[in-house]
This record gives C-alpha cells, sequence and structure tokens, in this order.
C-alpha cells in the first residue's frame, strides 16, 4: 500500500538515520501571513533546535547541523502558495517539503525524522462503497467527495439470472412465494458474493441502501459484516445517481466518524482472525519482522524507550539511561517500519484504543 506514500516523503523515511536528526513542521502561507510573522516563527524553531543540540551533542557536529538549518531557511521558497512546511536536517541528510494541508507546529531534534504529523494530515481521503438493493436488482457504486461512479462485479447483478436454478418442485410453481423466496436469497447471496471481490481490490467503508425486508434478508447472509458501517433504509431503484449522491451526503459529512468505525470493524475482523498485535511491544515485534499490513493508534500515544541487548525488546527508560541507547518515541520507529514494509498507518482519538494499549497492528493474512 506505498502508493499512499508520497516520494518526498518516501525519501525522508529512507534517509540514514544519523544524530541528531531535526524536523521542523509549521504553517507557512507567506502569500497569507506577513512575512516578519513567518519569519519570526522560524527563528524561534531555529533557537530552540540550537538550544537542544548545544545542551545534548557535540559541539562539531552540532554546529554542522545548525548551519545547515539556518542555510536551509535561508533559502525557503516565499512565493509558495502552500500551506505548510515540514523541514528535515541531519548531518548527512536535508530536504524541505511544501505542503497542501494544515498542520500544527511541532519541533523535534532526535535520532530520526518525525513524520507522524504529515501521515496524520494525508488520511482525508473520502472513498467508499455503496451498495444499492432492490426485488429486482443491484448496484455498486464507488464514490469519493467528488465522484459518483458504477462499478461492476463478476457476479449477475438481476435477479432474473437466478429464476431458472431453483429446485424443481419450486421451479414447477407448486408454491410461487417459496420460488421468489429461494430467488431472492440466492440473488442476494451472490451480490454478496460480489462486494466481496470488490473489497478485495477497493479495501474501502460500504454503505448498503435498500428497502428494509431486502436489508434485513442481507443483513442475515452477508459475509462482509466487517466493512459495512451502515444500513440506509428507503426504496431508491428509481434514484439518479446525483439524487443518490446526495442522500449518501449526510452519512459521509462526518468523516472522521465513518473513518474510525472502519477501523474499529478492521481492528475485530484481525482480532477473530489472530491476526492483530495489541500493545507496544508486540506490536514491536511484528513490525521489526515485517508483518505490519496496518498500524492504528492513538493521536497523542509516544514511547519513550530504551534499546535493550535484544533489538526487539523495547522498554521505559527508569532513572538515569544512556543517551546514545535512549529514543524519544518508539512509536515513530514503528510507523517507520510499517510504512518501508509496505503497510499503512492510521491515527485515531485519544480514548479509541483505551482497551488495546493505545496502539495495534494488523498484520498480514
Amino acid at each position: 500500500m506505498n502508493h499512499a506514500i508520497s516520494p518526498e516523503i518516501y525519501e525522508v523515511i529512507q534517509a540514514v538515520h544519523y544524530r541528531p536528526a531535526v524536523s521542523i513542521i509549521l504553517p507557512f502561507e507567506p502569500k497569507m501571513s506577513l512575512k516578519a510573522e513567518i519569519t519570526q516563527q522560524l527563528k524561534f524553531a531555529t533557537d530552540k533546535v540550537e538550544k537542544e543540540i548545544r545542551q545534548h551533542y557535540p559541539a562539531e557536529i552540532g554546529a554542522l547541523v545548525i548551519q545547515k538549518l539556518r542555510t536551509v531557511i535561508k533559502n525557503l521558497n516565499f512565493n509558495t502558495y502552500k500551506k505548510s512546511i515540514a523541514i528535515y536536517v541531519s548531518p548527512v541528510f536535508e530536504k524541505v517539503l511544501y505542503l497542501d494541508m494544515e498542520v500544527e507546529a511541532r519541533i523535534t531534534v532526535d535520532e530520526s525524522f518525525e513524520i507522524r504529523d504529515l501521515i496524520y494530515a494525508k488520511k482525508e481521503s473520502q472513498q467508499y462503497l455503496v451498495v444499492l438493493l432492490s426485488g429486482k436488482h443491484s448496484r455498486v457504486f464507488a464514490a469519493n467527495a467528488d465522484t459518483f461512479i458504477r462499478i461492476k462485479s463478476n457476479v449477475p447483478d438481476d435477479i432474473s439470472a437466478f429464476d431458472n436454478d431453483a429446485p424443481e418442485r419450486v421451479a414447477n410453481f407448486s408454491d410461487p412465494s417459496d420460488h421468489k423466496e429461494i430467488m431472492l436469497k440466492k440473488f442476494l447471496h451472490q451480490t454478496d458474493l460480489g462486494l466481496g471481490f470488490l473489497l478485495q481490490a477497493y479495501p474501502l467503508p460500504v454503505f448498503v441502501a435498500g428497502p428494509a425486508k431486502m436489508l434485513g434478508y442481507f443483513k442475515n447472509i452477508t459475509k462482509n459484516e466487517k466493512s459495512i458501517i451502515s444500513y440506509i433504509h428507503g426504496n431508491y431503484d428509481e434514484a439518479t445517481d446525483a439524487e443518490l449522491k446526495e442522500i449518501l451526503r449526510l452519512y459521509v459529512n462526518d468523516w472522521k466518524k465513518v473513518k474510525q468505525e472502519n477501523l474499529r470493524l478492521q481492528m475485530e475482523k484481525a482480532a477473530d482472525a489472530g491476526k492483530l498485535a495489541i500493545g507496544i511491544k508486540d506490536v514491536w515485534k511484528q513490525a521489526t519482522q515485517h508483518h505490519g499490513h496496518l498500524l492504528i493508534v492513538e493521536k497523542s500515544f509516544m514511547y519513550p524507550a530504551q534499546r535493550g541487548s535484544n533489538n526487539d525488546v523495547r522498554y521505559m527508560p527508569a532513572g538515569p539511561y544512556n543517551k546514545f541507547s535512549y529514543i524519544r518515541d518508539a512509536v515513530d520507529d514503528i510507523i517507520e517500519k510499517v510504512l518501508e514494509n509496505g503497510g499503512d498507518v492510521e491515527f485515531v482519538d485519544d480514548g479509541m484504543l483505551t482497551n488495546y494499549q493505545r496502539i495495534v497492528l494488523t498484520v498480514y493474512y
């Protein structure tokens, strides 16, 4: 799933870890703000970094990084129409990203670059599937904030395709209602099978819309319940695409709620399959073994740690610690490892993972 990572961010992730690594993430809208205000904010960031480096790092290497940082800031592009910047500087690496997203100021001096704010801010695309059911046929749409496109699966989408599949006694119409019932259940079963195929290609939240009776049948037979966010009651068989999009707008306006519900369902699905690592130690172990599929972590969760003799062991430092083995945040290390190995990362509100020790990792099936 590396397609979610821009080449620029991937370059930062791949940069050689060489302390001190400076990460500065700031709002930066020179076309909307006074240059004097931005300059003052940059000076504050530089002063803070310089103080941190002079206190904790050798003078020669510290002076090198400070000089590189000053040069980078001196050459910033004040003609950009972007909203923020991310500056990364170490003794062996430097990079400036101009970003189309709002960020909160964050300044870090550590052994690796701070990327969690960038990953968090890039997770807002509103993509979902809509399954529309009626007594005659089904339709499936792939939708986002701008488009609403019908897609086809490899199963029949019209109930008439199952007219000849009923048992002989029903096919002889001894009981027409039984005949209709069997056809309907076969039809819905195949619709659900097709949805499963689509979810393999488009692992997105799903909304199912249709008459109450159809939704009741579908709930009872679906194998994709861990992808379905909501059932929408109503007869929309004659609705236009524009009308359907407007109906769905009421359900996706609070996209943050949709996304977090989808993540909760994914966690349950992984847990049911025995594929969910829970807590910092288990998550770290699976991530270092290249098993990470989806990392879900509370947005404020950080975990200062000490390197153990075994690279799989991370623990909170107690009392005096070795500054060369101290890790400001092991969660950031895990984020990098998951992304490097083709996984994805999502942040959720604090408290959502209270029962999961604030961090979980779904592993490859």
